[in-house]
């Protein structure tokens, strides 16, 4: 039977089979949470294998690559900052879910808390939407002034922006003697995502996840989602009018300037749209971890998200998504794991 299945998988078109192929890999994905412990219980890859909490962070790093990939790999603009995107999304997150502000007590669509608790609550589905758009108006004001430049001075310029934001961050405790971001403390904690009491009887959804015993789970099956919409979305943007417009600047922007495309107008776009992606996963992320910390958002962030681009070939969208789930697992748990093991086998490389 399995003989015969790839006998008519070779005989289809190449659209087709590509299309069974990533439906057999999202299957995988999804199901990942139910056979990972199986898979970690085997005598030589199970140490390997990423648990679903790491697979959450994994999978909001990559999402990010995947949004750096519109501006480096698409529009080809080096953006040294990238990690400012990702402390807006965040903070947004942080400002609208969470009793930062004690001052005003303000519920809508937040779910598992007490209603008289302080500080605005919204939906964290809701809180999503916001820090794209929050962050996709930031990438706009950042980028008007800088996207006239090229090559090694824009990348200066991106760097400086990318230094500025977190220095805010850790500064913004007393402006005026309103506190913004609670300094070096953060804020946490931050509200969980969740579906409320009354989807939760209809439909079985969880009312938190917070609440719920599978709550690395329903992150996990989050962050996936959020992921799959991030690819779709880069791919779709790739295939359109603009996309085009932004390969025809990445190839030659002097001759995509002659042919009638809009140089500061597309460029734009892509900062913009970039950083959308990226104030979502931020977003996502600080719900997750429960908190908005300022030690999270420091420069090697971007860089390692570059990382993730160049090594899965700049402009490449399946390729940002193996280069970003290779990187996240060696950064989160793989390098750990690697050195456990040689020095468990008698090498050691301390001095």
């Amino acid at each position: 039977m399995a003989e015969r299945a790839g006998r008519l998988l070779a005989l289809a078109p190449k659209r087709a089979r590509a299309l069974v192929l990533m439906l057999a890999l999202v299957l995988l994905a999804v199901f990942y949470p139910n056979y990972v412990e199986s898979l970690r219980d085997a005598a030589v890859i199970g140490d390997f294998i990423p648990s679903v909490g790491s697979m959450v962070v994994m999978i909001v790093f990559t999402m990010m690559a995947v949004g750096l990939n519109i501006v480096v790999g698409y529009a080809g603009l080096l953006d040294l900052g990238y990690v400012a995107f990702y402390a807006a999304g965040a903070y947004t997150s942080a400002w609208f879910a969470s009793q930062q502000f004690e001052d005003i007590s303000f519920h809508f669509g937040a779910v598992g808390l007490r209603s008289d608790l302080p500080g605005i609550h919204l939906s964290i589905w809701l809180i999503l939407v916001i820090a794209g758009f929050f962050t996709l108006a930031v990438g706009i004001l950042i980028g008007l002034p800088t996207l006239r430049l090229r090559g090694d001075y824009l990348a200066i310029v991106t760097l400086g922006f990318g230094e500025i934001i977190p220095q805010v961050v850790r500064n913004a405790d007393n402006i005026g003697g309103f506190d913004l971001t609670h300094g070096t403390f953060g804020i946490s904690p931050i509200d969980s995502p969740g579906f409320g009491k009354t989807l939760n009887d209809v439909f079985g959804l969880p009312e938190s996840y917070q609440q719920s015993f599978d709550r690395t789970k329903l992150f996990y099956l989050t962050a996936l989602v959020l992921l799959l919409v991030t690819v779709f979305c880069s791919v779709r943007l790739r295939d359109s009018r603009l996309g085009r417009a932004w390969v025809a600047i990445r190839e030659d922007e002097t001759a995509a300037a002659a042919m009638g495309v809009p140089l500061m107008r597309t460029k734009t776009w892509s900062y913009a749209l970039g950083a959308f992606f990226g104030g979502i996963a931020g977003a996502f992320y600080a719900s997750f971890k429960s908190g908005a910390f300022p030690a999270d958002f420091y420069f090697n962030i971007s860089i390692f998200l570059l990382c993730m681009v160049i090594l899965g070939g700049m402009g490449s969208v399946w390729g940002v998504l193996l280069g970003g789930m290779i990187l996240g697992y060696l950064n989160v748990e793989g390098l750990a794991t690697i050195g456990s093991k040689l020095n468990e086998g008698g090498i050691n490389f301390d001095p």
